[in-house]
């Protein structure tokens, strides 16, 4: 659900704003919503990649220190025969 927001411009950020969405065929709303969403999109991809390379590069400590128990309270035997991304 989409929500509205207010924002307080310069007038010639504005105006230089309403140009450039006018080329790409966009209300000034759109340009800034498509704007506000392409940089919380990248922010979040680049969170992700940083945590997948420090989870990668210390994956035998972690392991070492807290084990493989993928399923917590399962009886035993039964995480061998869980699929491994079933958690």
């Amino acid at each position: 659900m989409a929500k509205q927001t207010n924002i307080r411009l310069d007038e010639d950020v504005k105006a230089a704003a309403e140009d450039r969405a006018k080329r790409r065929g966009l209300t000034l709303q759109g340009y800034v919503a498509d704007l506000i969403e392409q940089d919380v999109n990248e922010s979040r991809a680049l969170f992700m990649t940083g945590a997948r390379n420090f989870l990668g590069a210390y994956k035998d400590q972690f392991e070492a220190e807290l084990g493989e128990d993928r399923y917590p309270g399962l009886p035993e035997g039964l995480a061998e025969t869980a699929p491994r991304d079933a958690a």
